[in-house]
C-alpha cells in the first residue's frame, strides 16, 4: 500500500481545499461580487493566498486566506509555546473573517490551523459568531451544527471546546463577550492534556492520536457553511435603519478590540513576519469609536448589549 504524505502536506492540501470551497459558496451567497485573489511570497518561507471580496450585496468586506509558511521562530517567541522545541517551524492554515453590510446579518470568524515545532505539532482553530442584534434562533443553530460535529469524536468536545471560546472571546476591559461563541481550541496534540483541561485522546500510538485531532479538524472545518450560510440568508433582505448601521460600527470597534489586543492569530502572523496586509484582513472596513457610549435603556441595542454574556444556548450543562 502506497504510504500517506506527511501529516503537514495533508494538512496544507486540506486548507487549501477548504479555501476554494468556502470561496465558491460565498460568492454565489453574495450574488454580486467575486473575491480578488492576492498571492504572496513570505522572504523567509512559503507564502499564502489572500482572497477578499468588498462592496458586495451581502458582504460588505469578506476575506478568507489560506497559507502556508515556514523558518525559524523568534527564540524568545519559541519559548512561549507549549509544544515542540528549537526555533525551526512550518505552520499552515485557513482564516476567514465575514462583514456583512446589513446590522442583521451577524459577522463570523472561523480559523483551522496546523503548526510543527520541531519534534511536536498540533492543531488548533474554531469559528465563532459576531451578531450585532440578538436572534436566539441564529445563536441556536450555530450551536448546535458546531456540536453535532463535535459529538461524533467526543460528547465532551463541545462543551469543553465552547467554554474555552467563551474565555478566549472575551473582551476583559470591556467585561464582554466578542458575540454568541461557537467552538475554540488549540495546542491539540491528541496525546498531552494542555490547557483548558483538554483531555488526551484515548489511543495507544501518537500517530494515530494527532491523525483523530486532524479528522475532527476536517469535520468541524467543513462544518462551518451549514452553521453560517442559513443564517445570513434569514437575515440578508431584513431592513435597517441609521440607527441601526451606527450601532454596527460600534460594535464593530469592539471586534477591531480584540483582534488587535487578544488574538493569537494576529499576533503568531505579526511575531512569525507574516504579511501584514493578509494579517490585518480581518478587520471591518469602517468601524466607529463613541465615547463612553451607552445605548438607552429599553432599545434593541441595550437588549443586544446584555446578550453578549455567556450562556448555555442549546441546554446542556457545560461543567459537566
Amino acid at each position: 500500500m502506497k504510504p500517506q504524505p506527511p501529516l503537514k502536506i495533508r494538512a496544507r492540501d486540506f486548507f487549501s481545499g477548504l479555501q476554494d470551497q468556502i470561496c465558491n459558496v460565498l460568492e454565489q451567497l453574495d450574488g454580486r461580487e467575486c473575491f480578488h485573489e492576492d498571492l504572496w511570497v513570505r522572504p523567509e518561507g512559503g507564502g499564502g493566498r489572500t482572497r477578499v471580496l468588498e462592496d458586495g450585496a451581502l458582504f460588505e468586506k469578506a476575506g478568507v486566506n489560506f497559507s502556508e509558511v515556514f523558518g525559524d521562530f523568534d527564540k524568545a517567541f519559541a519559548e512561549r509555546l507549549p509544544v515542540g522545541d528549537g526555533t525551526e517551524f512550518f505552520a499552515t492554515g485557513i482564516s476567514l473573517v465575514l462583514h456583512p453590510s446589513n446590522p442583521f446579518v451577524p459577522t463570523v470568524h472561523a480559523n483551522f490551523r496546523f503548526l510543527e515545532r520541531g519534534s511536536g505539532s498540533w492543531f488548533g482553530g474554531g469559528t465563532d459568531l459576531t451578531p450585532y442584534y440578538p436572534y436566539l434562533d441564529d445563536a441556536i443553530h450555530f450551536h448546535r451544527t458546531l456540536k453535532t460535529a463535535c459529538d461524533e469524536f467526543d460528547p465532551l468536545f463541545y462543551p469543553r471546546f465552547k467554554k474555552w471560546c467563551d474565555e478566549y472571546f472575551f473582551l476583559k476591559h470591556r467585561d464582554e463577550t466578542r458575540g454568541v461563541g461557537g467552538i475554540f481550541f488549540d495546542y491539540l496534540t491528541g496525546k498531552t492534556p494542555i490547557e483548558e483541561e483538554v483531555e488526551a485522546i484515548p489511543e495507544a500510538d501518537s500517530s494515530k492520536e494527532i491523525e483523530f485531532i486532524f479528522e475532527f479538524v476536517q469535520r468541524t472545518g467543513q462544518s462551518f457553511l451549514p452553521a453560517y450560510v442559513p443564517i445570513a440568508e434569514r437575515r440578508r433582505t431584513e431592513s435597517y435603519s441609521k440607527r441601526e448601521r451606527e450601532f454596527q460600527l460600534i460594535r464593530r470597534g469592539r471586534y477591531v478590540e480584540f483582534n488587535l489586543v487578544y488574538d493569537r492569530g494576529t499576533h503568531f502572523g505579526l511575531q512569525t513576519r507574516g504579511r501584514t496586509e493578509s494579517i490585518l484582513m480581518s478587520l471591518p472596513p469602517l468601524v466607529r469609536w463613541a465615547y463612553d457610549y451607552h445605548p438607552e435603556p429599553g432599545t434593541r441595542e441595550a437588549e443586544a448589549c446584555e446578550f453578549f454574556r455567556p450562556r448555555d444556548w442549546l441546554g446542556i450543562d457545560l461543567e459537566r
